[in-house]
């Protein structure tokens, strides 16, 4: 059973994540944005066909280097937003962007963890609320209109 919420929670997050690059469609930066979230998609789509792919060497290697690569964007953002933001960072395109990232971030490091031993108990219970967290938020926010009231045209028109 562990195993197939398992690749169930992967496959959630690989359509979260392909989503996430498609609604980058209107983003002044979105070709950076669609790679960002097509890779751990396209990583996580391999794991919820074959779990066991985690074991090879060129999907760790990719795992690795994107995540290092967020790793270093939610550094960069988190300053960002720490010295700029003065409300709610979800009101601001950059905390967006850096949820999306943290979200990653957490994925690849489950995803590369299960190599080493399948996901069970809290690890697997950790996997199931995140995968569940994007879809909660966004259906939040497509709810809460006064957030996306101060949002950019750019964000308004994709949902």
């Amino acid at each position: 059973m562990a195993a197939l919420l398992w690749r169930i929670c992967n496959l959630l997050m690989a359509a979260f994540f392909g989503l996430a690059a498609a609604v980058q469609v209107n983003d002044p930066d979105a070709a950076l944005w669609t790679v960002v979230y097509l890779v751990p998609s396209a990583l996580t789509l391999l794991v919820s066909i074959k779990p066991s792919v985690t074991d090879n060497g060129v999907w760790r290697s990719l795992c690795d280097l994107h995540s290092a690569g967020c790793i270093v964007g939610t550094i960069a953002l988190a300053c960002s937003l720490f010295a700029y933001t003065q409300g709610n960072i979800l009101h601001e395109e950059e905390g967006r962007e850096l949820f999306g990232l943290v979200i990653i971030t957490i994925w690849m490091s489950l995803c590369r963890s299960s190599a080493k031993s399948p996901l069970g108990g809290v690890r697997l219970i950790a996997a199931i609320v995140v995968a569940l967290f994007p879809f909660a938020s966004w259906l939040y926010i497509y709810v809460n209109k006064e957030m996306r009231a101060s949002w950019p045209t750019h964000c308004k028109t994709v949902i």
